[in-house]
């Protein structure tokens, strides 16, 4: 077994409408992230949440380390819950595991949708990522959060505790370590790994990417940024941590993702 952790909800396979959506955190979080978004999809849709490897209840599974590992990882995790086919959504770090899934796996992938997704260039705030990845108490994540979002956007405190007991686990500060350096394949100094130009074109499938310009994170870049064939949006007064900023707007993106013929 993977030891890879998924949550399923909404509806029930036999009364879902089509394949299950799978959605993919970022670096640091868990699959509590999505929470706000799922509360907002339409009741049809049956839903597999993901800790990443490393990461939240998947702690101590198979696939630690970079996104490749992960997305190889979660792939095999889906073979053994006969998960065969499936629209897939990530953010951030999650969104370059969700890419390479899809790349890897393109006759499984319903549709793909992109938040803020890592690995689109090599432009990345590898400083505030390395202050996060070693935040333990609950002023350090709120401050290195707060960093990350719009500005005036503030976390519950039960979310920022969610975050300093998943940290206090034995071992959960050392993997995030080891996914931090697993991000820059050449050091910080040189940004983030990059995925292939080419297959990110010649995916199949449709795909989703929104992003907020005010991301201090990850850089909001230029459509011509991005393949032709992406449907790309971008939101003015957004940072980077759509799913808890913008649930209502993720659900929307993400019921338009799953309905699109493909």
């Amino acid at each position: 077994m993977s030891g890879i952790h998924m949550t399923v909800s909404g509806a029930p396979e036999s009364e879902a409408g089509g394949a299950p959506l799978v959605l993919l955190h970022g670096f640091g979080g868990s699959g509590h992230a999505w929470d706000g978004v799922v509360a907002r999809l339409p009741e049809r849709v049956r839903v597999i949440t993901v800790d990443l490897p490393g990461h939240g209840k998947s702690l101590d599974s198979d696939g630690r380390g970079g996104a490749g590992r992960m997305a190889k990882a979660i792939l095999a995790a889906l073979d053994e819950a006969g998960v065969t086919a499936f629209h897939i959504a990530g953010h951030s770090m999650g969104g370059a595991v969700a890419a390479l899934i899809a790349m890897r796996a393109g006759e499984r992938v319903k549709s793909l949708t992109l938040l803020a997704p890592g690995g689109m260039a090599r432009e990345i705030n590898a400083d505030l990522l390395a202050r996060y990845a070693k935040a333990q108490s609950a002023a350090e994540i709120r401050a290195s959060l707060a960093e990350m979002s719009a500005p005036g956007f503030v976390l519950p405190e039960a979310v920022i505790d969610g975050f300093v007991s998943e940290r206090a686990r034995p071992g959960a500060l050392e993997a995030l370590q080891e996914t931090y350096q697993a991000m820059f394949p050449d050091g910080p100094e040189h940004g983030q790994g990059v995925l292939p130009g080419d297959a990110l074109a010649a995916l199949e499938m449709p795909v989703f990417v929104i992003w907020g310009l005010a991301d201090t994170v990850l850089p909001c870049p230029s459509p011509a940024a991005l393949p032709a064939s992406f449907a790309f949006s971008v939101l003015p007064e957004l940072g980077h941590m759509l799913p808890e900023e913008a649930p209502q707007i993720v659900a929307g993106v993400l019921a338009q993702a799953i309905s699109e013929p493909s």
